[in-house]
């Protein structure tokens, strides 16, 4: 918007005698004002692009989710053969994937921080979660966040975490079960323990209230096209996420292929279009259990945004 329009609508705003003319030019100047609202990051069609998931934290598009059939600090990343385990570490990070996230429910801490332990730390993204529920790991006590990121911070090998989450929040109200753990976990984050806290979302009322709230940085999404291994329809969710995106959150998709139920190829490749295409998510993760399927993940994110770019060009040709 030009100065000339500004300065036309200025006038027609002190111009109008009625109250709704007036109500609607001043909407009119109002637009006009307004800032354009810049994206985070330019597109590319680089599968593994940096990107900003937060102010403080920049990451690969694709990112490496360690929590394939997680409980009881065992993933099927652990549970494999342990060579087998660390090639894919390797092979994803070779590849350019930088974001690996990991849990304590997952148990998969120490087989990151000993793979990646010669990389360079401001290469990549560590992403980790505490379990504050009931069941579900071995202690059956649940310490304050203060103590249980610093027993990450250990394990990880680390100065600092990126990412920090409350896990598997299922409640629409989640905030009033936990919210000492984010009262902690906001102090971590003023003294550089962590870059950024959120939560991992698992049902679509929570995911409505974490949009609007102001201390969520970062959240995981469950998300795909078919509505496996989610709550509520794709639209639904998308509808929530764009909210969450508006107001600043860094969205994370997770549950891409259904945690594995979808098995056709030409589908995944759908359904990862669908996704790209709603433009509500930042970095996609999935839990890999073949070197090939990280190739895979990589060749059907670069169809998609190809062809997102191919039709781009088409219509400002």
């Amino acid at each position: 918007m030009d100065l000339k329009r500004r300065d036309f609508l200025r006038t027609t705003l002190a111009g109008v005698g009625g109250a709704s003319a007036a109500l609607g030019a001043a909407r009119a100047l109002a637009q006009a004002d307004a800032p354009v609202k810049e994206p985070k990051y330019p597109f590319s069609t680089d599968p593994v692009a940096k990107i900003k998931l937060t102010a403080d934290i920049e990451s690969s598009r694709l990112g490496f989710g360690t929590g394939m059939s997680g409980y009881n600090h065992s993933a099927q990343l652990t549970r494999m053969d342990r060579d087998k385990a660390v090639a894919m570490l390797n092979h994803a990070y070779d590849r350019g994937i930088r974001f690996f996230d990991c849990a304590d429910l997952y148990g998969t801490h120490e087989i990151v921080s000993s793979t990646l332990k010669d990389k360079p730390r401001d290469s990549y993204v560590l992403s980790t979660k505490l379990w504050p529920h009931g069941g579900g790991i071995q202690e059956k006590e649940r310490p304050s966040a203060d103590v249980v990121v610093k027993r990450f911070l250990k394990e990880l090998n680390t100065d600092y975490i990126d990412l920090v989450q409350v896990h598997c929040m299922m409640k629409p109200d989640w905030k009033s079960d936990f919210q000492q753990y984010c009262d902690d976990l906001e102090k971590l984050k003023e003294q550089g323990l962590i870059r950024g806290h959120g939560i991992s979302i698992h049902s679509l009322g929570a995911l409505r209230n974490g949009a609007e709230d102001p201390w969520v940085d970062a959240m995981h999404i469950r998300i795909n096209q078919t509505g496996a291994r989610m709550e509520g329809s794709f639209e639904e969710n998308v509808a929530a996420a764009k909210i969450a995106q508006e107001n600043g959150k860094g969205i994370i998709a997770m549950k891409l292929i259904g945690e594995g139920t979808i098995r056709d190829l030409e589908e995944r490749r759908k359904n990862l279009e669908a996704v790209v295409r709603s433009g509500v998510v930042d970095v996609y993760i999935v839990g890999f259990e073949e070197m090939g399927q990280i190739d895979e993940f990589i060749d059907n994110m670069s169809l998609a945004l190809n062809k997102i770019d191919a039709e781009q060009k088409q219509k400002t040709a």
